[in-house]
C-alpha cells in the first residue's frame, strides 16, 4: 500500500478498485460530459478528525435522487470506502473527500439520461485548509435561481458555473468572494459557501427559501450556537444589513468557519461570535 496520497496525491475509487491519481472516468459521449447529469458531494478530513462525514455521503444519495440518478451505493459503503480511502494518507493530512454519482447514456431524447447507466466514483486527495485569515466579499451582479428553473435541492454540478462566474466577476474588481441574491434581490448565499452575520449580539442567516443549499456546516454550526446560548436567527436578509453588520463569517464544509474581513470598501475585525461559532465547531469536530 502506498501512502501520503500516492504519486499524485489523489486516491480514486473506481471500477471497483483504489486507482493512484486523477482516474479518467468519462468519454466524449458520456451524459454527463456534455448534458452535467452529474451530482457529488464533499467531506473533510483534517487534524485526524472526519466530521459528519455520514451525513455527507447520505446527501450524496439525495442528491442523485433529485437528478433521477440511481443512488446504487448504499452510505454504509461510502463511508466504508471513505476510511479505507482516508488510510492510504498520513494521520494528518487535510483531505477532501468527493463521492460522486453520473449518468453514462442517454435516454429517449437526447437531452435526458437513463437512470439505469448511473455509474460512480470515490474521489479523495490531499486539499489544505484554508486558514482563518480573512478574506472580502461584493455583491454579485448575478442571481441564484429557483427550484422550478434548476435543482438548487442537490449538490449538482449544473449549478456551478453561474456560482464561478460571480467569482470570477468579484475576481475582476479584486474581491474574493461574492454575496449572491435570489430573483428577489434577497440574499441567498456566497459563491462558494453559506453567509452568516452578527449585530448586537444576535447571529444572523439567510432562511432557506428554496434557491440555495443549507449546508451541513451550516446546519451544525447554527445548533452548536444556539446550544451554547447564542440567539441565532433565519430570516429574509438584504445586502444593506450585511454592509452594516458588526461581523460576518461563512460556513462551508471545503473551509468550515472563516471570517468575512471586508464587505465592499468597509473593513471588519474578527467578532466575538465568529470567534465563537469556529472553536465550538473544531471542538465538535474532534470529540465526534
Amino acid at each position: 500500500m502506498s501512502f501520503a496520497g500516492g504519486a499524485s496525491g489523489t486516491w480514486t475509487y473506481f471500477e471497483d478498485k483504489w486507482q493512484d491519481g486523477n482516474v479518467p472516468i468519462m468519454s466524449p459521449r458520456t451524459h454527463a460530459a456534455w448534458l452535467c447529469s452529474v451530482v457529488f458531494d464533499g467531506a473533510r478530513a483534517f487534524e485526524g478528525v472526519t466530521p459528519d462525514l455520514e451525513l455527507h455521503c447520505a446527501r450524496v444519495n439525495e442528491s442523485a435522487k433529485k437528478m433521477f440518478l440511481k443512488p446504487i451505493v448504499s452510505t454504509e459503503t461510502w463511508v466504508k470506502l471513505a476510511r479505507e480511502g482516508i488510510a492510504r494518507f498520513g494521520k494528518d493530512a487535510a483531505l477532501y473527500i468527493r463521492p460522486m454519482y453520473w449518468a453514462e447514456k442517454e435516454g429517449p431524447w437526447v437531452q435526458a439520461h437513463d437512470p439505469e447507466s448511473t455509474r460512480w466514483c470515490l474521489c479523495i486527495y490531499e486539499a489544505p485548509m484554508r486558514q482563518p485569515q480573512g478574506f472580502s466579499v461584493t455583491l454579485s451582479p448575478y442571481r441564484r435561481p429557483t427550484l422550478e428553473t434548476m435543482p438548487v435541492d442537490a449538490k449538482a454540478g449544473c449549478l456551478y458555473p453561474n456560482n464561478a462566474r460571480s467569482l470570477f466577476e468579484a475576481h475582476s474588481r479584486k474581491f474574493d468572494n461574492a454575496i449572491v441574491c435570489d430573483l428577489l434581490g434577497n440574499v441567498a448565499e456566497l459563491a462558494t459557501s453559506n453567509i452568516f452575520m452578527a449585530k448586537e449580539g444576535v447571529v444572523y442567516t439567510p432562511i432557506p427559501n428554496g434557491t440555495f443549499l443549507a449546508g451541513i456546516t451550516r446546519e451544525r454550526v447554527i445548533g452548536l450556537l444556539r446550544d451554547d446560548g447564542v440567539t441565532v436567527i433565519e430570516k429574509v436578509m438584504t445586502y444593506q444589513e450585511y454592509e452594516s453588520a458588526d461581523e460576518i463569517f461563512s460556513t462551508g464544509n471545503y473551509s468550515k468557519v472563516v471570517p468575512v474581513t471586508r464587505i465592499g470598501d468597509r473593513r471588519l475585525e474578527f467578532g466575538p461570535l465568529y470567534t465563537k461559532a469556529r472553536k465550538l465547531y473544531w471542538e465538535f469536530a474532534h470529540g465526534s
